[in-house]
């Protein structure tokens, strides 16, 4: 009796660490797989919030799930080592699948994928971008050492200006 009782408990315990391993793999992360050691904020409204706060930029990145230049671009972005050190450090970090309401997020178009920075004066730098003219905030796999000049860009303009201002 004493071994039917420890084999069905064993048995419990088992199906209880595979159902809950499975729902861990099925959970959705803010991150999209964009990099999971970042820390990811879930809306614009709270990433320009935090941006003010933390006067850390606030990198959006404008994508879609299925678009296939969305895909590539995440995996070279996910796997350069200097963009997810900067992003995870200097950064308020959003990955958006759906676009906001604030028209000065698209000066040039509605397109994905799109990279654009907002400095903590909740100002968006129109004039940090990729090297295509027809799509001026776009990057392409090939272009992550570009992008990551632009973060660090984006990191010195801000101190600059804070410099400017006495305020650090």
């Amino acid at each position: 009796m004493k071994h039917w009782m420890f084999c069905v408990l064993f048995l419990f315990f088992v199906f209880c660490d595979v159902s809950t391993q499975r729902k861990k793999k099925t959970v959705q992360t803010l991150s999209r797989g964009w990099g999971d050691d970042i820390t990811w904020v879930q809306t614009y409204e709270e990433g320009l919030n935090k941006a003010h706060t933390s006067k850390k930029p606030l990198m959006i990145i404008h994508h879609l799930e299925d678009c296939q230049y969305s895909k590539v671009l995440k995996k070279a972005f996910s796997e350069h080592p200097t963009i997810q050190r900067l992003a995870k450090s200097d950064f308020i970090m959003l990955n958006l699948v759906h676009e906001t309401t604030d028209k000065n997020l698209a000066p040039d178009g509605f397109y994905v994928p799109r990279i654009m920075f907002v400095d903590p004066s909740l100002t968006v730098r129109a004039d940090i971008t990729g090297k295509y003219a027809n799509r001026m905030y776009t990057y392409e796999s090939e272009d992550m050492d570009f992008l990551a000049e632009n973060m660090m860009k984006a990191k010195i303009l801000l101190k600059s200006g804070h410099e400017e201002h006495g305020d650090l």
